[in-house]
């Protein structure tokens, strides 16, 4: 049996995951139309010839960006297939699931949810996200017909305002020193499933 060839690597201390925290960084402070090679280069103190020996494009760096925050909710979709139960119980596990996937991979998430389809890379995002989308529209809308969540509201709009509060965190959640993302994903679903107010005996 042979074994695999060894990872490729540039300059020392630079291999393709510190080159992609370093880029997803830039891309969400200059945005992605804003950020060059020449800019990663700059900030990583390397040649864009030594970026080039991991990467062939800016658009990979980007691609790569993005499918981290897309393989992590896809990945918490998958665990779904392995629960019994109702749905409205699938969906508070993913909703909780997403939270956490969202607080371990902020800066991937944060340029996912800036992306506006400007190249074939965003676009091929946007596609999974609304796959995504149409996967919680789907629990939502067997939540409703089981009785367990309010009828009069349209599972695509509920799915979107589900969504839209965890995916809010990006504006102002900031780990140091914060909830963790457990405690963090507790709150989201106790607000979203059971809400605010106390309710009397």
């Amino acid at each position: 049996m042979t074994s695999a060839p060894p990872a490729r690597r540039g300059r020392p201390g630079y291999d393709l995951e510190s080159l992609l925290t370093v880029a997803v960084k830039l891309f969400n402070e200059r945005g992605y139309d804003g950020t060059s090679m020449e800019d990663l280069s700059r900030k990583l103190g390397i040649t864009k010839s030594a970026i080039y020996h991991h990467v062939p494009s800016k658009q990979e760096l980007l691609r790569l960006s993005v499918n981290r925050a897309l393989d992590g909710l896809f990945g918490e979709v998958d665990k779904l297939a392995a629960m019994d139960g109702r749905a409205v119980e699938r969906l508070e596990h993913l909703v909780r699931g997403s939270v956490v996937v969202l607080v371990e991979r902020l800066p991937f998430v944060t340029l996912l949810l800036r992306v506006r389809g400007n190249t074939k890379v965003e676009r091929d995002a946007l596609a999974r996200r609304r796959q995504f989308d149409h996967f919680v529209t789907g629990l939502v809308t067997d939540a409703v017909a089981e009785g367990d969540l309010r009828p009069d509201i349209e599972p695509a709009t509920a799915a979107r305002l589900l969504f839209g509060l965890v995916n809010s965190l990006i504006e102002w959640y900031r780990p140091r020193g914060g909830a963790s993302a457990e405690e963090l994903a507790e709150t989201v679903a106790t607000v979203a499933f059971h809400g605010l107010r106390v309710r009397s005996a």
